[in-house]
Order: structure tokens, then sequence, then C-alpha cells
């Protein structure tokens, strides 16, 4: 029982001594000070990064073509993710060496551990270097409609590791980057609306594409960039003769104008007399005599 007391006592006069020892405080003073000033350190130049990143990408919108401008801004932002991790990544090591910690076999083990990934996880390597490249190379960007493989809709999301689709019917799609080797692009250039209206054989195709031209010229539609065009007879049928109308439109838009020029068309013809091809049958009566 005294043995146990005085263990006691001893520990409790250990714990009194370590907490009133001055040279512990100052000690633990001084490197919680400098804990915080390599925290506000590494704040300001994070913000400083920013700011130049930022005035650098303002500076070379204005002196490039407007459909470089989005990979700027997309690289500006890559930058600025990439310049916060190395910068917070230095100041988490500069703290921990604060506290004591040996960094060289830390270092040495994440080495080691990052190789290990490296050769255990080939398609997330993949697919984060192709990212890299999506961004880099300006291939497609959030808002932008594509289509690779079997997927088509507009780019939600586009991350390092995977890009997020949403189609026109509501489905959203998340593909690895690495899945991503032939991308179409929507977005980019004005499209091409095309059109072709069959008549039927007997009408006059003059006076069809007379009708069609002076509908076309009064069309009105803000996704247009220039008048349509008829361009004449594309195909020639037993009972149907079809002709052609194209238009140039705003990228990712000829779905909606193609439905109204077939619109405004299908007004015209009705309102000229101008028949559509339609089944028709032709009945022969026989005479009494065997003959037609």
């Amino acid at each position: 029982m005294d043995k146990n007391l005085t263990d006691i006592s001893e520990v409790y006069t250990d714990t009194v001594n370590g907490l009133t020892n001055q040279d512990l405080w100052l000690s633990f003073g001084n490197a919680a000070l400098r804990v915080v000033f390599i925290l506000v350190v590494s704040r300001l130049i994070v913000w400083a990064i920013h700011k130049t990143i930022d005035r650098g990408v303002l500076n070379r919108e204005s002196k490039r073509l407007p459909n470089h401008v989005r990979r700027m801004r997309t690289l500006g932002k890559l930058l600025k993710n990439v310049s916060s991790y190395v910068v917070y990544f230095i100041a988490a090591m500069l703290v921990m060496s604060e506290f004591g910690i040996n960094l060289g076999p830390l270092l040495a083990g994440a080495g080691v551990l990052g190789l290990a990934i490296g050769f255990g996880a080939q398609s997330l390597v993949k697919d984060i270097i192709t990212g890299f490249f999506i961004v880099l190379e300006d291939q497609f960007a959030v808002g932008d409609v594509i289509q690779t493989s079997t997927y088509k809709g507009t780019v939600e999301m586009i991350g390092l590791r995977t890009t997020r689709i949403q189609s026109w019917t509501g489905e959203v799609h998340i593909v690895p980057n690495g899945m991503i080797n032939e991308v179409t692009n929507f977005s980019i250039n004005n499209s091409l609306a095309v059109v072709d209206i069959q008549i039927a054989f007997e009408e006059e195709v003059d006076r069809a594409l007379e009708v069609i031209r002076e509908t076309m010229i009064g069309l009105k539609d803000e996704n247009l960039v220039n008048a349509p065009e008829v361009l004449g007879i594309q195909a020639i049928a037993p009972t149907s003769v079809t002709l052609r109308v194209i238009a140039e439109c705003r990228p990712n838009t000829h779905p909606m104008v193609v439905r109204k020029i077939n619109m405004e068309i299908k007004k015209a013809l009705d309102a000229s007399g101008i028949e559509i091809p339609y089944p028709k049958m032709v009945t022969y009566h026989r005479n009494e005599k065997g003959g037609v």
C-alpha cells in the first residue's frame, strides 16, 4: 500500500513539475507561433499565386480568339488547384517538423506507397492523365454537347478522373476519362439543318420550289445564322419528288430549326394546294369479252 502511494505521489510530482516547467511552455509557445506563421504565410502565398494566375488569364483572354477563352479559364482553375495542393503540402510538412516528426522516413514511405499504387491502379493513373490532357487540349468544356461511344449529352462536370454527361432525357452518365477515346463535340462550330420535303410526282416542281423559297425568305428564328437555302431536287421516286432545303444555324440547334422549317413549309404547301405523296390505288374494269 505504501509503495502504491509512493508511485502515485511520484507521478503527481512529475506532472506538476512538467506543467510548471517554464522551458517547456516557452518551447511549446514558440512552436505554436511558428505553426501559425507557417499557416499564414502559406495562405498569403496561395492568395498571391491565385491573383497572378487570374491576372495572367485575363490578359491572355483579351489577346486570344473567342474559342480559346474557355481553355484559358479552365487552365487557370487547374493551375490554382495544383498550386494550392503544392503549397499546402509543403506547409503540412513544415508543421509536422515543428512537432519533432522525422520527415525522411515519412517521405521515403510515401514514395514506396505511391509506386505501389501506381502499379496497382494503372487504370486510375490512365484516367487522371487522360483528364489532364482533356483540359489541356480543350477537347470539350462544361456545357458542351458531346458524344463519346454510346453516350451523348451535355457535359456537367470535367474531373481529372471522371466526366459527368447528362443526356437530353435526364440520365446522368459518369464516364471514366480513360474510356474517352473518341469525342464528337456538337457545340464548337455552327450546325447545318437539312430538310427533305416530298411532293407528289404529279405536282409542278418549279411552282413548289418557288413557294418554298418565298417561305424561307420570310422565316425568322434566333438560331439561324443565314437564311435557309433551297437546293432543288434531291431524289426522284415513282410516286414522289424530294426537294432539299439547308440552313446554317447556331451550334447544336439544328433539331429545333428543322422542326420549324418543316412546320412553315407544310403550312405553305397546304395554302398553295401542293400535295405530298400518298398511296394511290388504280382500278381496272374488265368488259364482258374479257378485255380491259
